[in-house]
């Protein structure tokens, strides 16, 4: 008699939900922590003749060497640190913690944060160790360095600034995390274009840390490209679970072809941070919105009836993310992403009429 895939999948993996991606069809969509203004015509047209001229039909260049020698240069890269290329900074989660999920090892991170810091660990059967945040989202040092005391992980995951709340940590603290650890601390930065703060010139400081970043909110995402620097005496392991061929033709190519205008994201991101500013201030005069400080893309509010609230934009043409009910420091909260001026415009106007129902 044949089984149920309930007897034959593992027990942690049934008991997960998926991670969900609503459709956005027709939606003003700020959801994601998107770039969104696209590329100039002009760079689109060079871009599709480079594509249109790749070898499809051979693998990819599997150090992706060529793209590295760019990203080392855009991202600043300190001379002596390695680089690993992922498709997507999911995937070098993954990576990471495959290759430290011996027999009883932990992973740590900080919550709420990135989802797919504890869903991954479930994926690769490694035990999860989630340290709350301060109320107001700050880092309680002393609890972290507790846990670490107590759980010895093999891997600890920092996003800088953090996911869904947007705030940086404080400095000194993730330096004393980076001292107690006994493992790799993997600073996240994937919304560095943003915060004006980065650990990658630490690299050398700490041996132990590692930067991870990815261009899908510098207005790639599409590509699907993440990377992290640090040390090889890690990372030449980690890349022993990299699958062959991981950044396809397209990625490479597309991905150095953009970087060579990278002022041209800069400029995008700059104009991403000025519509935060006025988008934060904005929220802050709506009656029973409570709206969080960003250094990311994306504002955290919170509204009494965020499950209300989410649906009665949603009827009025705008996406945002529901994060009530996922973490329950995040009740009533949403997160909106920063989108173009007339995107930003039509959501507070949809809001005002939501919460003013």
């Amino acid at each position: 008699m044949s089984k149920k895939p309930e007897d034959i999948i593992r027990s942690e993996i049934v008991a997960l939900k998926a991670y969900h991606v609503p459709d956005s069809a027709g939606l003003v969509k700020l959801d994601a922590m998107e770039n969104p203004y696209r590329l100039p015509a002009e760079l689109q047209a060079e871009v599709a003749q480079m594509a249109g001229s790749a070898p499809l039909n051979r693998y990819p260049d599997p150090g992706a060497v060529q793209l590295k020698a760019r990203l080392r240069t855009v991202m600043g890269i300190p001379d002596g640190m390695d680089l690993l290329l992922g498709n997507g900074s999911d995937e070098i989660i993954q990576m990471l913690t495959m290759a430290a999920a011996r027999p009883g090892a932990v992973v740590l991170g900080l919550e709420p944060s990135f989802v797919m810091f504890r869903m991954i660990a479930a994926f690769c059967g490694v035990q999860f160790v989630g340290v709350p945040l301060k109320p107001d989202f700050s880092l309680d040092t002393g609890k972290v360095i507790a846990a670490i005391a107590e759980h010895q992980p093999a891997l600890v995951f920092i996003a800088y600034p953090n996911n869904p709340t947007g705030n940086l940590f404080d400095e000194e603290g993730i330096r004393r995390i980076l001292e107690a650890a006994p493992g790799m601390v993997v600073v996240d930065e994937a919304y560095h274009a943003f915060a004006g703060k980065s650990f990658m010139p630490r690299l050398a400081d700490h041996p132990n840390l590692l930067v991870m970043r990815t261009l899908s909110k510098s207005g790639l995402a599409g590509l699907r490209l993440g990377l992290i620097a640090g040390n090889s005496a890690w990372l030449a392991h980690v890349d022993k679970v990299r699958l062959p061929y991981n950044v396809n033709v397209l990625t490479q190519t597309v991905a150095e072809k953009a970087l060579q205008h990278h002022d041209l994201l800069g400029l995008q991101a700059a104009a991403i941070r000025a519509e935060r500013a006025r988008l934060y201030d904005e929220l802050g005069r709506i009656a029973g919105i409570q709206a969080y400080p960003s250094d990311a893309n994306f504002i955290l509010f919170r509204a009494a009836g965020a499950e209300r609230v989410f649906s009665g934009l949603r009827q009025r043409g705008v996406l945002i993310k529901n994060l009530h009910g996922s973490h329950p420091a995040l009740t009533d909260c949403l997160r909106v992403t920063v989108g173009t001026p007339e995107e930003d415009t039509r959501f507070l106007a949809a809001l005002k009429e939501t919460v003013n129902l």
